[in-house]
Order: C-alpha cells, then sequence, then structure tokens
C-alpha cells in the first residue's frame, strides 16, 4: 500500500547528559552531554514511523538548501520524497534532558515560516496516493490551494487522516477523520475562548472534547473528528450509518507510568491510516491506533523511532511486559510478578493482585494460556478465554502487564521475566513452591500472601453449574 504523508518537516535533535555539578557563573546546572542523537521531526517522524511499520512511504514535504537539510535527509534515508523549495531555513527543534529530565527546548528557524513552492512530482505523489495522512505543522505546506485541491480530489478514492495545527488551515471537506488533542480542539472550535468570565478553568475531558468534536466535525466537513485526550484516550466524533450524530465513543488507553508523549500523536495517526487503507472500520482502527500509540511511549517514545518496529503488544494490550520491567529497573525499581490461570476474577484475586502490587513499582500477571488450562485443568476449561481473562486483569488499577505462556507452569516465562519477587496467594510454604529455587537464582525472592480460602474458581464454577 502506497500511504503518502503530507506535511512540513523539522530536524529534532536530542541532547541527553547527566547533571552533577552547578556553574560557578550562575546557578545553573552544568549538563555534561553523553549522547546526540539527530532524527526528523513533524511529517518526517510521521513518514519514519511508517517506514519502520514496513509501509511503502511518500513524502511530500518542502526542504531548505542549508546543511540542516542535509541531516534531515540522511534521517529520512531509505524514504521517497517529493520535495520543493521552503525558501526559508530548516527548523530544528532541540531538547535538552539530564538524568531524565527535560531542561530546556531551542527552537532555531521555527518563527516565521516561508511560503513554500508546491512541484508537479509532489502533486503527482498524492495523485497516486492508496492512502492520506497529512502532518500540518503550520509552516505552510497544508494550506497551498494547489496541494489541497489534490488531496480533496483523490480522497474521493482513499482515506485522509488530518492531523491538524492551530496555525495552520482547516482538512480538506471529505477528509476520513481529523486527530486534534484536546487543547487544540478546543482552540480550533473557538470553545476555549466562549467561556464566560469566572466560569473557571477551559473545559477538560470527555464532555470538552465531544462538544469540540462535535463542532469540528460539522465546521470541517470531515467524516469523524477523533480528539486524543493523552493518557485517557481517544474520544471518537461521528456520525451513525443514518447521518444522525451519534454517542461519543471512547477509547481509554492502557495505563502508564509517566513518561515522555513526545510523537504520541503522531503513532496515533500513523496507524489510523494504516488501519484505514486495510479497509478497518474506523471505531476498531481507533481503538488499534490508542493501543499502538501507548506501546510506543511504553517502548521509549521517540527513542524507539528508526530502530524497526515496535515490539508486538502482548494480548492485544497496547502493552509490552517485557518493556514496562525493563522501564522500571531502568529508574531503580522493584519488579513483581503472580501467575495462575484467573478463569474467573473474584474477591480473592483482587486482593492478591492488590497486596502483590504494594510490594514493588510494577506488577505483571503471569498468565496460563488457554491449552495450558485445559491440561491442568480439563478440556472443559478455561471458562474464559485468554484473550477476554487479559482484558479483566488489566481492567485493574493494581495489574501494570500481563505475560500469557503456553507451558504448564510458570518457569520459563519466568526466566525471561526476572522478577524481584515472585508473588503466590494461599496456604504454600516458600519451601514448597518449585519456582523458590529459580527466581533465588537471580538474586530475587518468593513470598506469599493472605489466602482466602472461601473464594475460589472451582467453587464459583460449581455454583454457576448447579444455577445453570
Amino acid at each position: 500500500m502506497n500511504t503518502v504523508v503530507i506535511g512540513d518537516v523539522l530536524l529534532d535533535i536530542d541532547l541527553t547528559g547527566t547533571a552533577e555539578r552547578l556553574s560557578p557563573d550562575a546557578p545553573v546546572p552544568v549538563i555534561d552531554i553523553v549522547n546526540t542523537r539527530i532524527r526528523p521531526g513533524g511529517a518526517g517522524l510521521v513518514a519514519r514511523m511508517l517506514a519502520d511499520d514496513g509501509e511503502d512511504v511518500h513524502l511530500v514535504s518542502a526542504f531548505s538548501d542549508d546543511d540542516r537539510s542535509s541531516q534531515l535527509r540522511e534521517a529520512l534515508r531509505g524514504i521517497d520524497l517529493h520535495v520543493g523549495p521552503s525558501h526559508g531555513p530548516t527548523p530544528v527543534k532541540t531538547r535538552l534532558r539530564a538524568d531524565q529530565h527535560a531542561v530546556a527546548r531551542i527552537d532555531e528557524g521555527c518563527a516565521d515560516p516561508a511560503v513554500p513552492t508546491i512541484t508537479g512530482d509532489m502533486l503527482e505523489a498524492v495523485r497516486s496516493a492508496d492512502s492520506i495522512i497529512v502532518a500540518d505543522y503550520g509552516r505552510g505546506v497544508a494550506a497551498d490551494p494547489r496541494l489541497r485541491e489534490a488531496i480533496q480530489a483523490r480522497g474521493r478514492d482513499v482515506p485522509i487522516v488530518w492531523d491538524p495545527h492551530p496555525r495552520g488551515p482547516a482538512p480538506v471537506p471529505g477528509a476520513a477523520v481529523a486527530t486534534p488533542n484536546l487543547r487544540e480542539a478546543l482552540a480550533l472550535s473557538g470553545l476555549a475562548r466562549s467561556r464566560p468570565a469566572g466560569s473557571g478553568p477551559v473545559g477538560s475531558g470527555v464532555a470538552a472534547a465531544a462538544a469540540a468534536g462535535r463542532a469540528l466535525r460539522e465546521r470541517w466537513g470531515c467524516g469523524a473528528v477523533a480528539v486524543t485526550l493523552g493518557p485517557g484516550g481517544a474520544l471518537l466524533s461521528i456520525r451513525d450509518s443514518n447521518s444522525r450524530e451519534a454517542a461519543p465513543l471512547v477509547v481509554p488507553a492502557p495505563r502508564l507510568d509517566p513518561a515522555d508523549p513526545c510523537g504520541a500523536g503522531d503513532r496515533l495517526a500513523a496507524t489510523l491510516v494504516i488501519e484505514l487503507g486495510r479497509g478497518t472500520r474506523l471505531e476498531d482502527a481507533l481503538e488499534a491506533a490508542v493501543r499502538s500509540a501507548s506501546a510506543y511511549i511504553a517502548a521509549g517514545g521517540v527513542d524507539v523511532v528508526g530502530r524497526g518496529r515496535l515490539p508486538v503488544p502482548i494480548g492485544g494490550t497496547g502493552v509490552d511486559a517485557m518493556v514496562v520491567a525493563h522501564r522500571v529497573r531502568a529508574a531503580g525499581g522493584t519488579v513483581v510478578a503472580t501467575g495462575g490461570c484467573f478463569e474467573l476474577l473474584h474477591a480473592g484475586h483482587a486482593a492478591t493482585l492488590a497486596a502483590a502490587r504494594r510490594l514493588g513499582d510494577c506488577l505483571i500477571v503471569c498468565l496460563n494460556s488457554d491449552d495450558s488450562v485445559s491440561r491442568l485443568k480439563g478440556s472443559e476449561r478455561p471458562i474464559i478465554h485468554a484473550a477476554d481473562r487479559v482484558a479483566l486483569l488489566l481492567a485493574l488499577e493494581c495489574v501494570d502487564a500481563v505475560m500469557v505462556f503456553e507451558e504448564d507452569s510458570p518457569e520459563e516465562v519466568l526466566r525471561r521475566l526476572q522478577p524481584d519477587i515472585w508473588v503466590k496467594g494461599g496456604d504454600y510454604t516458600v519451601e514448597s513452591l518449585p519456582e523458590s529455587r529459580l527466581v533465588a537464582g537471580w538474586g530475587g525472592f518468593t513470598v506469599t500472601v493472605p489466602y482466602h480460602p472461601a473464594r475460589s474458581t472451582s467453587l464459583l464454577a460449581s455454583a454457576l453449574a448447579a444455577v445453570g
């Protein structure tokens, strides 16, 4: 599938280092730079993400002819470029981080964008697209009338995902979906300005997103507007099959520890265009996009761009358990794990899981697969299949990730995960648990938490069978 990315390209530079002393000239930290990374930003970041996904990507943009432009082209190696002159310097954004904390961002050439020139090659790339994503950063590419006409014409046959910018133009009529974040949606819809004086802060949450999304969809003539809500996921404003206003669809995001969200909106839009290009229903495409954005953040955000595909989320959750464990260890935290079949979640399970989570900085549940449960408990089991058991576990506040394993015992998955603490609920002794010696081998230890004998899956299953 030929995916065309249209929009403004920036050069992003990440400087990371350590801060262990203050300057003698002023009360500011001295940053010793230990790593410099150059990567594409704006529409270039979207193109790089899609290329990492294995897509056939064509980038339509405007480039300068300065030295920074050469660095940008190198960062976009392997992507087909259809570019005209920008008539201005390459915009550069430099992020300075020390000891995992943002210190400053320095912008160069970003204040006054020039008017880019649109070439015939750029227009022809749009006309031959199988799907289109516009990543507008307010620098003029998406505002060109000839280019907009070509995008709108091609949009009659292929999906268009439009990621708008407050300084940019409106999406072309007929775009499949626009993806502003909540702050952008409120500003673009005028709702941020229309609140009466003394009425409190600008609206937030789903009510504000629904109002802004509906207003923008009607104003722009888009098929739908998906307002992104950061860690809250996304809200979709759409009409139903009878062209009536549908109830807003909220797609929640998997819970993540605080992390750098840079590029998460680009990742969401990139996944949306892939899914829509494959013919996926919009509601399902947005669910996949939210999971993909969460997986991107969990894997390290922009640090993973240009390094191949993201790890496949386990159980479709959008969160890779190994990535969670790595991040917790990198921050000096404690990884806690527990395991079981969890066929019917009950109060005993909830108490065990909550107690386990309080022992460290993340809780990963090692879950028996369907085949494993059948071998252990009989051919009529499991009562609930693995995908649903994963979803139920992740709905609990205390569970950070789930790893499904196929073996009859969790020993192999424990070798991969190597938790600091292995927790079991029940009347076990440490000596009676076969995993204890294994966990001790890498310096971990095994504990038990209080057991609730009156609550068990077997008792619940028997009661349900009796009722049935």
